[in-house]
């Protein structure tokens, strides 16, 4: 069963195109510990369901980006965009130390 998601965003224009995932991501958080295991404080970055279901199918399960933006049914300049975002925001909190948060909607 895949599950639809769009991200609502506020103002005119055409609405969204569903993002279809393969499963809903349950609300998780990865937080850096210290080397004593305390929690080390930062402000969280937050990973949207769209942009975690485009890493996992493209680094995860080794398909090319035009197999994933096809199971996801975006297009391949959509799927792009949302890796680049995902790598940015991944990469920024593993080399600032920031935790990260994978929100469900």
């Amino acid at each position: 069963m895949t599950w639809a998601w769009r991200r609502r965003r506020g103002g005119r224009g055409r609405p969204p195109k569903p993002r279809f995932i393969s499963r809903p991501s349950t609300p998780l958080s990865f937080i850096p510990i210290d080397e004593y295991g305390h929690p080390i404080p930062g402000v969280p970055v937050e990973l949207q369901p769209d942009e975690l279901e485009a890493l996992r199918l493209v680094y995860a399960e080794g398909l090319s980006q035009e197999e994933a933006a096809a199971r996801m049914k975006v297009s391949r300049g959509t799927l792009w965009r949302l890796l680049s975002s995902a790598r940015r925001k991944v990469a920024e909190a593993l080399s600032q130390g920031r935790p990260i948060h994978l929100r469900r909607t």
